[in-house]
């Protein structure tokens, strides 16, 4: 049990925590308890950029070398890395951030099958949620970035979330960067011919939300020429 549930459960009887925990109406409090937690952990982290993709992509593979030279030079440039906190991908992600001293967070989610923390993560930056909701608000709380390498129906999720969180005035504009353009043209495609031409279900300016890169210096360019743009800098 987390310490901020930990904290709520004190409030309340043995009895009445039990009624809480299977009671659909209560389960508000154990909701609370991780954004409480997230907040707490993440309030001061700094600049940091999300990376994104998939959980089964193996140390060999060019996407995951490719993870962890992006993360790399992010903390060259003073970013910090936010990972799904798992394997794959993710893992990748934090190695990098970890070879260039950088911070290197973790945001794990309870799963039966697939997600376990990886080693690269810090100690102290580690979050383990049982909503996947909870979760996805502190990675668009706390990044300045999204980087979406290949990925399965999480990593898409993510990637469209955001993308209609800023489509929609809901989030203030932030980077979103696809990396490996033989993954995603087929998708940016279909973005275009069918939903935008053909349906007309997004507006022209919709397609200026993501950008399409397959180096890790294009990628890192995309974050740092956004905030350039604006005069601002990352504070660690």
């Amino acid at each position: 049990m987390s310490s901020s549930e930990d904290k709520i459960k004190k409030a309340f009887s043995e009895k009445n925590w039990n009624e809480i925990k299977t009671s659909d109406s209560w389960q508000i409090f154990k909701i609370m308890a991780e954004f409480v937690e997230g907040f707490e952990k993440l309030g001061s982290i700094g600049p940091c950029v999300s990376i994104f993709g998939s959980a089964r992509t193996k140390e060999e593979n060019e996407y995951y070398v490719l993870a962890e030279e992006i993360a790399f030079k992010l903390t060259q440039q003073g970013y910090g890395v936010i990972t799904g906190g798992g394997p794959g991908i993710m893992e990748a992600a934090n190695k990098g951030a970890k070879r260039g001293n950088g911070k290197s967070v973790g945001l794990n989610i309870s799963l039966p099958f697939e997600q376990s923390s990886n080693p690269y993560i810090d100690h102290d930056k580690l979050i383990t949620f049982k909503h996947f909701f909870v979760r996805k608000v502190m990675f668009q709380k706390y990044a300045q970035g999204y980087i979406v390498l290949p990925g399965g129906f999480g990593t898409f999720d993510e990637f469209f979330e955001s993308a209609t969180l800023i489509q929609t005035g809901k989030i203030g504009r932030f980077p979103i960067v696809l990396v490996g353009s033989d993954y995603w043209n087929g998708l940016v495609d279909w973005i275009e011919e069918k939903v935008l031409e053909e349906q007309k279900n997004i507006s022209p300016e919709d397609k200026k939300l993501f950008t399409v890169v397959d180096t890790a210096d294009e990628a890192v360019d995309v974050i740092v020429d956004f905030y350039g743009k604006y005069l601002l800098s990352p504070n660690f």
